[in-house]
């Protein structure tokens, strides 16, 4: 098969990702986004690149309908770094795989290793592996539960979640550090946590 660009394979990927998760294809405004483009042209010749060298392909005229045709890589996505400490900026491309196919993991599972020690009391430890599950209805979450939270100006971190009428706190598992207090309207819950992996 074709080698790809950088930018080509950027976008393989992330479409790979967004299809498997969500099960139909995005906006090519949901790509631009993702891409950090102004402009859908980028977007289009990109999508053709990877129709011609078979990766992806569509039926012509009708939205969101691209498939991709190569299987890629089995397991759970680990997709990025999360802080148990301070705040880091996320990552949403994968990065590595593990196969937990002997799981029984929630459909849409995705992984994040951890970095830092403030959920040391809830026995997470920094390089540990935390599985989440996405929170559709982050406003029925209940409190104390351990979530990847994006607070806004800052990243995301993993702590217990807590909210009482439009105020969250954010709660490490470490005396160490200060829990995060801001407006809800400020956090975007991104993951419940289902899991815990620590590798050897």
């Amino acid at each position: 098969m074709e080698k790809l660009t950088e930018a080509q394979q950027e976008l393989y990927e992330w479409l790979a990702e967004y299809i498997r998760v969500n099960q139909y294809s995005p906006s090519i405004r949901q790509m631009m986004q993702a891409m950090n483009l102004k402009s859908p042209a980028p977007i289009q010749s990109r999508l053709e690149h990877l129709r011609n060298k078979g990766y992806i392909d569509w039926n012509e005229g009708k939205a969101r309908t691209i498939r991709v045709l190569r299987q890629t890589k089995q397991g759970v996505p680990i997709l990025g770094t999360i802080a148990a400490g301070g705040l880091i900026e996320p990552f949403t491309d994968a990065v590595e795989h593990l196969d937990f196919s002997n799981l029984s993991l929630p459909a849409h599972s995705y992984a994040l290793r951890v970095a830092g020690d403030s959920m040391i009391e809830d026995l997470i430890a920094d390089g540990d592996v935390v599985f989440l599950r996405p929170v559709p209805e982050p406003n029925h979450l209940k409190n104390g539960t351990i979530v990847a939270a994006r607070v806004e100006g800052h990243g995301t971190t993993l702590k217990r979640f807590y909210r009482q009428e439009n105020m969250v706190t954010l709660k490490p598992a470490n005396p160490k550090y200060q829990p995060i207090e801001v407006p809800a309207m400020h956090v975007e819950v991104q993951g419940s946590l289902v899991g815990v992996w620590r590798g050897v």
